[in-house]
């Protein structure tokens, strides 16, 4: 933990959210705002999720981000679906999207399954205080759960 650069999933990740955005600024799709933007969204998604579930202290930590990562493959594959059977996206983008999301979601399920049989943190001084150390304070809450959705409007 704590280089997500080196990993392949979090290369593939940021890989397919550039491809996203570029296939998305251009033919029919680009008038579909909030299609679009959902997809973009959905696609960044993906390797911030990586990237901070691999900079925290416990594997559990990492493990909740990537599945909020695998999620937002999911929701990026229906959203392609969609885009392509509504024909706002063509075939070989679809089939591009597609296969990179399985594959990433595939990618994201083993590294969750070494993470969770890894119980101990690989950055044991997160953990475990020198002899000159205060005692680390306990936390009283907990971060909100990062989605790639939108914050309802209030009305």
């Amino acid at each position: 933990m704590g280089n997500f650069m080196s990993l392949t999933v979090w290369k593939k990740g940021k890989d397919l959210a550039v491809f996203v955005y570029k296939v998305t600024r251009q033919g029919s799709i680009a008038k579909d705002f909030a299609l679009r933007d959902q997809m973009c969204r959905a696609a960044v998604s993906i390797p911030s999720n990586i990237a901070e579930g691999d900079q925290l202290d416990s594997n559990q930590q990492s493990i909740r981000h990537l599945y909020i990562a695998r999620g937002s493959a999911a929701e990026l594959h229906t959203l392609a679906i969609i885009a392509r059977e509504t024909g706002l996206l063509q075939e070989k983008e679809f089939e591009h999207i597609a296969r990179e999301c399985n594959e990433i979601s595939g990618m994201l399920c083993r590294l969750i399954g070494a993470r969770a049989n890894n119980p101990k943190p690989t950055n044991p001084k997160a953990h475990s205080p020198g002899p000159h150390s205060p005692a680390p304070t306990p936390r009283t809450s907990h971060p909100a759960p990062r989605t790639s959705h939108p914050a309802p409007d209030p009305q």
